[in-house]
């Protein structure tokens, strides 16, 4: 028969075949398409054959792909993947579609895949159905309802994105499947009538994102932590969005380390955050310490307090709190300026009078907004400063401090997350009596992962009560813990800049960060063999060599650059029990990197334990018509023993308040 050259998929225009497409985008195989007027969908080739039908066409693309286990790696799990793609179906029908979800939903609770432990095309095609079901599905894999599914779908999406979004972007709208969707246009016209492109992420978001009265050349940011923890994933969405928007306007970025509480602040954290910005590639043009402007920022307080827009408290802090939320204004509100400037030096000085008090700004009790409700400027703590020492018995605040140091040093915009929002009017206000430049704000949403705390207070209660090593713990949601992990840089620039600038909240799923890494450290990362010692099994090859010998390979089959291992071959050597449970007797089966052998006998104990297999060596024999490919390591004394550890989560709850 003349060789099969695949010539053109037709469909019906409002019935696309998702899976056949994107099965044949993700195997990299050629597929021109066109739609037909006949409502049938077929599969042409060169010679004039055809193939008919959605499902026949993609078992075809399974078998032909040169994607390992693609359609199962024996007929059990072949005939496994045809129940799925005969299930497939019920996604398209309105009345089933939920009782399909919570099916598998409970299914995939402990899966990775639908069948056997390889992406396959079952997978495909349930991710093609729920895909297809446009805006239905959308809603469900916002909430919280199908969590096992959600969490198998956002993976296979990140793994194949590339190849899953073009088909997405082409043949599924909010209604669902249907026409293909027309294509939009490339170019855009700006307000000042120049063209520009939409640009996907590289090294930057996944839209372009303007900040407001930016002038090329002129923009400047500051990333401004609080030096009283370890730099944690959500305020490297800060730091690297401060990068993005300096880079796009030719701009730059100021470190500034907002140190004013010399109760959670030290120098460990100052060295730490140093370290984990520079990790992050944050290229800032220079360091700067709130703590800097200590005597400009009292300076300026005492000028608030001579022009009646700010007052000496000393009200007790709860009844304070709740004088605010009433909107009820303090005794103290009409003291005079003499009596608001000695008590400010009481203050100053840290005498037994100064520490009852308080400097709050005099701008509108009866605001709704309470931020307005005359805020607290300065706080007396007697407490020495880590960079300082005890000069200072009294400290600002961060809504007083930041305002000021912001327009003093010249910054254009503020990046600030949406959960200070209410704080944007406080913010410009102050600045306004201070008599300051504004400062623009730019508002993002604020990184929320599952299962994870991102409050440095309650991290430290952690490290504090001895629940981690450390900052540093694998478990921890920090830069230094996430990367001793395991995880790439590259990963998370790329997990935080496909967020973008976006202000809507969201809940993200760690599965994604680690999809994204997988990607990047798979095609390079050197491999080595290791067998569970407890319960391991000897394999005894009667014709193996009688003298163990030692031979090279290398530690990645595709990039020469992960170097060379030893691999030594013996007659005795130790495979993993889960292994051996599924030889029989006969059977012929593969050892990594070796070759093929035939398992003789298999010795049990008195309990129906493995406790040894003999076979014999066939390396003759093809790999591809063997079921189970083995790992293995020879039988010596030069063994290393290693510990693997598998991380969970530190807390139960998927959700939580940080």
């Amino acid at each position: 028969m003349e060789e099969e050259r695949i010539k053109v998929l037709s469909f019906p225009s409002d019935s696309p075949p998702l899976s056949i497409i994107a099965a044949a985008k993700i195997a990299g195989i050629a597929l021109p398409t066109q739609t037909s007027t006949s409502g049938s969908l077929t599969l042409s080739f060169s010679n004039g054959l055809e193939l008919h039908g959605n499902y026949v066409i993609l078992r075809y693309i399974g078998r032909v792909a040169a994607i390992r286990n693609f359609y199962g790696d024996d007929a059990f799990h072949a005939a496994q993947i045809d129940e799925w793609l005969e299930y497939a179906p019920t996604l398209l029908l309105g009345s089933e579609f939920e009782n399909a979800c919570s099916y598998m939903d409970i299914y995939m609770e402990k899966r990775t895949f639908f069948v056997s432990h390889s992406f396959s095309i079952a997978d495909i095609a349930i991710w093609s159905g729920l895909a297809g079901a446009g805006q239905r599905w959308e809603s469900l894999r916002k909430s919280s309802k199908y969590r096992n599914l959600v969490r198998w779908y956002n993976s296979v999406s990140a793994e194949y994105s590339d190849a899953l979004n073009e088909v997405t972007a082409l043949y599924v709208g909010k209604k669902g499947l249907g026409k293909q969707v027309a294509a939009k246009p490339k170019e855009q016209k700006s307000a000042d009538g120049n063209s520009s492109d939409k640009v996907n992420l590289g090294s930057r978001p996944s839209s372009e994102i303007d900040l407001p009265y930016a002038e090329l050349g002129k923009v400047r940011l500051r990333f401004a932590p609080e030096p009283s923890g370890y730099l944690h994933i959500g305020h490297s969405k800060a730091a690297l969005l401060n990068q993005y928007f300096a880079q796009r306007y030719q701009g730059e970025v100021i470190l500034r380390f907002d140190d004013t509480n010399p109760t959670k602040e030290s120098n460990e954290f100052v060295e730490n955050l140093i370290k984990d910005v520079e990790t992050l590639g944050i290229k800032y043009q220079k360091i700067t310490y709130t703590s800097d402007y200590f005597p400009k920022l009292m300076d300026m307080a005492e000028k608030l307090i001579k022009e009646g827009k700010a007052y000496v408290d000393d009200t007790p802090r709860e009844q304070m709190q709740k004088e605010r939320m009433d909107g009820i204004e303090s005794k103290c509100r009409s003291n005079s300026v003499e009596e608001n400037l000695k008590l400010w030096k009481e203050m100053i000085a840290g005498s037994e009078r100064g520490l009852q008090c308080c400097l709050r700004g005099k701008l509108d009790m009866q605001d709704p907004n309470k931020s307005l409700r005359d805020p607290v400027y300065y706080r007396c703590n007697p407490v020495p400063h880590h960079r300082i020492g005890a000069k200072y018995k009294l400290y600002p605040t961060y809504d007083f401090a930041c305002p000021f140091v912001d327009a003093e040093e010249g910054i254009t915009h503020a990046l600030r997350s949406s959960e200070y929002h209410d704080r944007n009017a406080q913010y410009y206000r102050i600045q306004e009596d201070m008599g300051m430049r504004k400062v623009h704000i730019y508002e993002f949403s604020r990184l929320n992962m599952v299962y994870t705390l991102l409050s440095k207070r309650k991290l430290l209660w952690f490290v504090q009560n001895g629940k981690v090593d450390g900052w540093d713990d694998p478990r921890f949601p920090t830069v230094q813990g996430i990367v001793r992990r395991g995880l790439k840089i590259e990963a998370l620039i790329q997990f935080i800049l496909e967020q973008g600038a976006s202000k809507n909240l969201n809940l993200m799923e760690w599965d994604k960060l680690w999809t994204i890494n997988k990607k990047i450290i798979d095609p390079v990362c050197p491999r080595h063999t290791a067998v569970i010692e407890e319960r391991k099994v000897l394999l005894t090859l009667t014709d193996g060599p009688d003298e163990p010998f030692v031979r090279i390979i290398p530690r990645h089959k595709k990039y020469d650059g992960a170097g060379e291992k030893a691999t030594t071959f013996t007659k005795r050597i130790w495979i993993d029990y889960a292994d051996a449970e599924y030889i029989s007797v006969n059977e012929e089966v593969t050892l990594m990197d070796w070759g093929n052998a035939i398992v003789k006998e298999i010795i049990k104990d008195q309990d129906g334990n493995i406790t040894q297999l003999v076979g014999v060596l066939h390396l003759q024999g093809s790999v591809k018509t063997t079921k189970l490919k083995l790992t293995w390591l020879a039988e010596t004394s030069e063994l290393v023993n290693l510990s693997l550890v598998e991380f969970d989560y530190l807390i139960t709850k998927k959700k939580v308040c940080s």
